[in-house]
């Protein structure tokens, strides 16, 4: 998992409430497990004006003008505003690959579904919750602004805006460890590699008949 401990980056903003899972990859594309391949079809119900599948070349496809992922401005967008209750629906933890795999590494709303919340710690991709009149405030100036940037400092749990105004935010001092050394649950695991050795030679050597 990428590690997370600053980003400045171009905001896109999705002013959408309520969007579930399916919507951000939709159930035709869990077949694989590779968590990679998945950005070209991150919102494609939305993105695109023809019926998407597995392994369709996406190049030649119609795109939705309408759709703000597809307007140039939002070109390279790693930071994704958000309404209430993103990622609610199914658990699939697709959706967050289909977002890290697109650019985008950090979501900033007023709330998430938790366990989409919870999956996207899991997955390098940093979820922050706002309240929503400094929600509200931020679509504004997005909109209003072309090329409008936010800076994030997990460090310093801040989120900032061009004018330098900052914004705390709250984050599990566990999860905020994991991100900002990169560490997915196997790689967490494996920083006790020599100690797991360790015990496996051991029972071997106290009960070599279970290896016969």
């Amino acid at each position: 998992m990428r590690a997370f401990s600053q980003l400045e980056g171009l905001v896109a903003p999705l002013d959408r409430a309520n969007v579930d899972t399916d919507a951000i990859i939709p159930k035709q594309f869990l077949k694989s497990i590779k968590r990679s391949g998945f950005g070209p079809n991150l919102f494609d119900e939305w993105r695109y004006l023809d019926q998407g599948a597995p392994g369709k070349d996406n190049a030649g496809r119609p795109l939705n003008p309408a759709f703000v992922l597809n307007q140039p401005r939002y070109a390279g967008a790693q930071i994704l505003l958000t309404r209430d209750n993103f990622g609610c629906g199914s658990s699939r933890e697709h959706a967050p690959w289909a977002l890290d795999d697109y650019g985008f590494r950090a979501l900033v709303g007023s709330s998430f579904a938790d366990i989409f919340f919870n999956n996207c710690f899991k997955n390098g991709v940093l979820p922050i919750c706002l309240p929503a009149a400094v929600i509200d405030r931020l679509f504004a100036d997005c909109l209003a602004t072309e090329g409008y940037r936010l800076s994030i400092d997990l460090a310093a749990q801040q989120v900032r805006e061009p004018d330098g105004t900052a914004h705390d935010f709250e984050v599990d001092p566990f999860r905020k460890e994991c991100l900002l050394n990169g560490w997915d649950e196997i790689g967490l695991t494996l920083r006790h590699a020599d100690q797991i050795r360790a015990f496996e030679a051991a029972r071997k050597a106290a009960h070599p008949y279970y290896f016969r």
